[in-house]
């Protein structure tokens, strides 16, 4: 993917002097008392803020946070909490600016915080007035979300469609990066799993991935619907037999292509779902008609993870059992540490996902791990996300 990039400008030493905005994510969970209770998207923000500063530009950061109403500012849609953080993180006072749109002062070697970009009337629409008005704040613009890269706003497409110059920042670029090795030239084999409680939502995504992966491991509530498929019980599991003939379909593509979908062959089962819930190990063909299946059983989690150390290339997007639950966490414990004793280049995303990975510690282990939870999934469905096609259109125009 051809973008211009903004270390490759800083390296050039043409960003010196110039007015530089800088599309961030830092949309942080906070608390009832406006407290910041997790900033881990305002440290990753700062690499390219700071990279900003010392080539000598001048500096304005934006970002949305919540949900706002667009013309509608109240004192919890403010990014204030957002700019004493940042301040502490890079060391400076960071200025917050309200009613920006309009014109910024800063000077070079200074940065700013412009207030929530999405009260600005227009800019969840892209209005084209709202566009040229961003753009002519400033001489480069940065774009380093990509939680928000799929989306066609003001902030996110419309400024880089009229900025005298349009870029990646490091964080989309690592992103770019990270997504062409895994799905544009993978190292064969190439593993993807996909799990999750409906097969409705990740559909597309099994459609785009079966035409191009190995193995298509599926997991949760979505094996439980490709078991159906093959002609198991699942007592009363979660499941969407409606999609049985959707989930053939999967199955019939990668057959066609010499690559399969693993039907799990041992399940853990219980009667109720909950945390104290007596598990029990079963053969995939053992399933009563009360159980509930809530894990890959250890058979299956060895066969997985024996697949994944020897694959060249894996995709990871969802948990394959309730791993909230002690009694239901082995498969997906089996896998989180299979991929990290791989020797393969991995890609993981999705809110559960890292909350997996967290919870086994292997942050290291995997390749790259994304924080664009809808953008990683439209990367996934083969989608073109809005921000890297008005990027590449820049980068060659």
């Amino acid at each position: 993917m051809n973008v211009i990039r903004f270390s490759d400008l800083c390296a050039a030493g043409r960003v010196k002097g110039q007015r530089v905005f800088i599309r961030a994510d830092l949309n942080v969970p906070q608390d009832d008392a406006g407290h910041i209770t997790e900033d881990t998207r305002i440290r990753a923000s700062v690499p390219c803020i700071q990279m900003a500063l010392d080539a000598g530009a001048a500096v304005m950061v934006t970002s949305h946070l919540g949900r706002p109403t667009e013309g509608d500012f109240k004192p919890e849609d403010s990014l204030a909490p957002v700019g004493k953080r940042l301040g502490e993180l890079l060391g400076r006072d960071v200025k917050l600016v309200s009613h920006w749109v309009d014109g910024v002062q800063v000077a070079p070697g200074q940065v700013v915080l412009l207030e929530n970009c999405r009260v600005n009337p227009g800019e969840k629409k892209n209005a084209p007035e709202l566009a040229k008005k961003l753009a002519a704040l400033c001489d480069i613009f940065v774009h380093d979300a990509f939680g928000t890269a799929h989306r066609a706003e003001g902030t996110t497409y419309g400024i880089a469609q009229y900025a005298p110059i349009a870029c990646a920042g490091p964080l989309l670029a690592a992103e770019i990066d990270a997504i062409s090795k895994a799905l544009a030239n993978p190292k064969r084999p190439l593993a993807a799993i996909v799990a999750g409680s409906k097969v409705s939502t990740k559909l597309t995504i099994l459609k785009s991935l079966a035409a191009n992966v190995d193995q298509l491991i599926v997991g949760g509530g979505i094996a439980n619907t490709f078991m159906l498929a093959a002609g198991l019980k699942i007592g009363k599991s979660l499941a969407e037999p409606d999609l049985l003939d959707e989930a053939k379909a999967v199955i019939a593509l990668m057959k066609a292509r010499g690559a399969e979908v693993p039907i799990p062959t041992d399940v853990v089962c219980a009667k109720t779902f909950a945390a104290d819930a007596p598990a029990t190990v079963k053969a995939a063909t053992d399933v009563a008609d009360d159980d509930m299946i809530l894990d890959i059983g250890p058979q299956t989690a060895a066969r997985l993870a024996a697949q994944l150390k020897a694959a060249g290339t894996i995709v990871w997007n969802g948990p394959v059992g309730v791993f909230e639950f002690a009694a239901f966490e082995n498969g997906t414990r089996t896998i989180a540490h299979a991929i990290a004793e791989s020797s393969a280049f991995s890609i993981a995303g999705g809110g559960d996902t890292l909350a997996a990975i967290a919870k086994y510690g292997i942050e290291q282990q995997v390749g790259y791990i994304s924080t664009g939870g809808g953008a990683f999934l439209e990367v996934l469905e083969g989608k073109t996300l809005p921000a890297f096609e008005i990027l590449t259109q820049r980068a060659t125009h």
